[in-house]
């Protein structure tokens, strides 16, 4: 009788860290949110203050009075709160993204399921992109298909390092260790800029992946997501675990 092998969809720690990241996403998104209506004005440079022209301002009320805004009221302050786990979350996205780089690079998972697999090229990207948009099926390969390495790929290496750094480049202690880290940017109220844009990069990839893992089968792409699991032929099975 013919034996039946089934690889592990993803590793034990592609899923934690994946959930544990999603869940301080969450918190860092809606502290980010509380926040940003202390001070709804963005600038260029190092300084911005409500003296100055801002780059531009967000038509929103703000949680201080002191910040000209255009509407009659104030909303309540949450900002203590917030900066605090903001901080905390950051820190678990930051320390989670240390172990799965890590484990990343010595187990060769983004050598197989990222670079390598990325060899279909720009044709194969836009089918692929094409049959989503038109909420066509799009066959596996593998772990993620070539529009998916792309894009984890871009997030991974660029979008989620930009985030951190930005964050860092707002902190007083941190700028004063390594002030380079700031000049780079362009002073702290453009790296608070840069980080919130960046943030609205992340969202509409969060949104995208979530519309996609809905196409593809949500149960399916769950249950391998929690458990690992993966589909296999008939047959008496043995399951190999992903490295």
């Amino acid at each position: 009788m013919t034996e039946r092998v089934a690889a592990r969809r993803h590793a034990g720690v592609v899923r934690v860290t994946h959930w544990l990241i999603a869940l301080a996403f969450v918190a860092l998104l809606v502290t980010g949110v509380e926040i940003l209506l202390s001070h709804p004005r963005f600038y260029w440079g190092e300084a911005g203050n409500v003296n100055m022209r801002p780059l531009f301002t967000l038509p929103v009320p703000s949680s201080r009075d002191t910040v000209p805004t255009g509407y009659k009221y104030v909303l309540p302050d949450q900002n203590g709160w917030s900066r605090y786990l903001h901080f905390e979350a950051a820190w678990v996205v930051v320390l989670c993204g240390l172990v799965y780089g890590v484990w990343g690079f010595l187990s060769g998972h983004f050598r197989r399921e990222l670079f390598s697999g990325a060899q279909g090229g720009r044709l194969r990207f836009r089918e692929v992109v094409g049959k989503s948009l038109r909420w066509e099926p799009v066959e596996d390969e593998g772990a993620y298909n070539v529009a998916q390495r792309w894009s984890y790929v871009g997030v991974i290496f660029g979008l989620i390092p930009l985030m951190i750094w930005t964050g860092l480049a707002m902190s007083p202690s941190f700028t004063a260790a390594a002030p380079w880290s700031v000049e780079l940017l362009g002073g702290r109220q453009s790296a608070r800029t840069i980080h919130f844009f960046a943030t609205w990069v992340l969202v509409l990839f969060v949104m995208a992946h979530v519309a996609m893992v809905v196409h593809a089968g949500l149960r399916k792409k769950m249950r391998g997501m929690i458990t690992g699991g993966a589909a296999v032929a008939e047959g008496p099975l043995r399951i190999e675990e992903q490295v």
